[in-house]
């Protein structure tokens, strides 16, 4: 296939789109390419029956797996006649309103398939297939037609039947990932991403884009060996509306899928007419420093007093949000607290005034309860006129389609009234939808560290990176300072493992549209010349580089804004040392490095507050040795000087 000349915010279509009038089921269309012509897919019907093979750089990893929908109407057969063909080329370059990058291509071969049912009610779906050079994603769409209009989804049928035993790993909610695993321990529901290494030059990743409509999936156990297959709860649909995306990522190594946009681009643009008021940024947060004592006597609590002394350290600090969590209105699950007034001991509007006169910004957590017993527009309403800017919204309940449409009305609602919005407590998964709604800025699709009443171990830091990362910005509460003593705190209830510096470089290798800080304005005080790094992080950037690590041991990542660059280095309970080439810095310019690392003797669970500082000159020619504690972690500033 002949590649398109690429072209800035441009559409190319390929021609008036090529048909093919179809109505043998023997017939096997394609292949279907990437641009590149690396990805190859292959679609059958195989006695009435859709199926589809992938190849990547002449690898054959995935063969004869099944497609289609399983509707609660049992005459549905699912056996059907190949009717259409259409193709499409589309090329063009967007710029998000915030994110890892400032720039996107949107590069992809597109067919839909047209299929009728075999039997005399001769329904139809189709299958639209989008292949990109970094992965594949197909949907089902049930067309406008005679004697269809609404109907029920019992299921999905389509599998991923691999040629081989994989290792692979998945998300695991407020526990640990799962991983590394053989295929033959695969259970029976496991929550997506799910991530896997068919070989040394193959890696691929499943997960789901724009989730919009029916329930969001997840994977168990396929029939055969090496098969994984989709879980989809029972949801309402209507023809016209189409299931989100599956998608499958695929690249050299486990970090070239954490700098893919596949997702993003699955999704429809911003909805947003003017997204100006969408503003990234660093947060403090009040709900793990309660009872905190600070080295003046003075001792933190649920009131304003607390809170103002928040948004003074946020305001010298280039800390653009402060965060007051649950509780602020009452009892976050008691029926009776009304989130259009605050409790005894918070002067909510005094607050809003003093944070605003500051530039510090005000997001109010809200609970699902008290959401939809007050009226969720009645209280939106309320937040904008006090001056708030965002909202955290929590412990949404409801089956997967409620959750999904309620998640909608949330981000939609919030938008209008000119407030971001982070979700936690079990969310709906990030599907890229932080495109076509910008001001949902961050997910708790992880462990947040101290939630669920535990607290996670380097290696969950270090998986989460490449498996829940994938999915978009989290909202996972890096940047403990404190941690000989953060569990003495009344929010905090298990000892935190780590270091100092690898709390440090978590802020920069988890990017995220909100980042909060959960620690006390105090500690990082204490420890100014460290904090001094995610003082000066960007709230957004131009580019992103993994350099090395797999998700079972440790991850480099490189993130650009302007012309500088940042570096992250995090590793699991083994203490190892990283050679890192910059080959990535302008070749034209020497720049200063400012290295923030472990101490010698820096430890996850006995030595966890020490750090170095050092400064280098270095270049493109220049490699890096970093040594990394066991549980520990680096940062590094990277600046021209000429």
């Amino acid at each position: 296939m002949r590649n398109l000349p690429f072209s800035k915010q441009t559409t190319f279509l390929a021609g008036l789109f090529s048909i093919l009038a179809l109505t043998s089921c023997q017939y096997k269309p394609g292949p279907f390419t990437s641009p590149d012509e690396k990805i190859i897919l292959s679609f059958n019907l195989n006695e009435g029956f859709p199926e589809y093979s992938v190849t990547y750089k002449d690898i054959l990893f995935l063969e004869n797996s099944g497609m289609g929908i399983a509707f609660e109407d049992s005459t549905f057969t699912s056996t059907f006649v190949l009717k259409e063909i259409r193709k499409r080329v589309i090329d063009t370059i967007w710029k998000p309103v915030l994110g890892k990058v400032s720039r996107i291509r949107n590069h992809y071969n597109e067919w839909t398939i047209l299929l009728e049912e075999k039997v005399e009610s001769k329904r139809k779906m189709e299958i639209i297939f989008r292949i990109y050079n970094n992965g594949i994603a197909f949907r089902y769409n049930f067309p406008d037609q005679a004697g269809m209009k609404d109907f029920t989804l019992a299921g999905d049928l389509t599998t991923f039947n691999f040629t081989k035993n994989l290792t692979w790993w998945s998300g695991n909610g407020e526990h640990p990932n799962l991983g590394p695993l053989p295929m033959d321990s695969i259970p029976g529901n496991i929550r997506l991403p799910f991530v896997a290494k068919y070989n040394d030059s193959l890696w691929l990743a499943i997960h789901e884009a724009a989730v919009f409509h029916y329930s969001n999936f997840t994977l168990g156990k396929g029939i055969q060996s090496n098969s994984v297959k989709i879980n989809l709860p029972y949801s309402i649909g209507e023809t016209g509306i189409p299931t989100s995306w599956r998608v499958l990522m695929l690249g050299p190594s486990a970090g070239s899928m954490l700098e893919s946009n596949i997702l993003a681009n699955l999704n429809p643009p911003n909805k947003i007419k003017d997204p100006s008021w969408i503003k990234p940024g660093k947060s403090m947060w009040d709900w793990r420093v309660w009872g905190y004592k600070a080295p003046d006597g003075f001792k933190y609590g649920l009131n304003t007093v607390s809170h103002k002394r928040f948004v003074d350290f946020a305001a010298k600090n280039n800390i653009r949000y402060m965060l007051l969590d649950a509780d602020w209105y009452g009892p976050e699950f008691d029926k009776n607290s009304d989130p259009t007034k605050a409790r005894k001991g918070i002067n909510i509007e005094e607050f809003m005034q003093y944070a605003n006169s500051k530039n510090v910004g005000v997001i109010l957590y809200l609970n699902d309860v008290g959401a939809k017993k007050y009226g969720l527009e009645t209280i939106l309403s309320r937040f904008h006129d006090w001056g708030a800017a965002g909202v955290k919204y929590g412990f949404m309940k409801g089956s997967g389609q409620e959750k999904v449409l309620h998640t909608r009305e949330v981000v939609k609602l919030c938008a209008k009234y000119k407030l971001l919005v982070d979700f936690h407590d079990n969310p709906v998964p990030p599907s890229g939808d932080t495109r076509t709604w910008p001001n949902l800025i961050a997910r708790e699709y992880c462990h947040s560290q101290a939630d669920a009443k535990r607290s996670y171990f380097p290696e969950t830091a270090v998986s989460a990176a490449f498996i829940n990362l994938l999915t978009g910005p989290l909202d996972m509460a890096n940047g403990w300072y404190d941690l000989n003593n953060a569990q003495t705190r009344f929010r905090v209830f298990q000892a935190i493992p780590g270091t100092v510096s690898a709390e440090t470089a978590k802020i920069l290798v988890f990017y995220s549209g909100l980042m909060v800080l959960p620690d006390a304005p105090e500690e990082y005080e204490k420890k100014a010349d460290l904090f001094e790094f995610i003082k000066n992080l960007p709230d957004s950037y131009d580019e992103i580089k993994v350099l090395s690590g797999t998700p079972d041991t440790y991850i480099s990542v490189a993130r650009r804004k302007g012309r500088n660059w940042y570096i992250g280095n995090l590793t699991n309970r083994e203490g190892r040392t990283l050679h890192i080439p910059l080959t990535f810095l302008d070749k034209s310019k020497d720049y200063k490095a400012i290295i923030y690392e472990d101490a010698p003797d820096s430890h996850y669970l006995n030595n966890k507050e020490e750090y170095k500082i050092r400064s280098d000159k270095v270049s493109a020619k220049s490699k890096m040795n970093l040594t990394l504690a066991p549980g520990g972690g680096s940062s590094i500033f990277l600046t021209p000087v000429n």
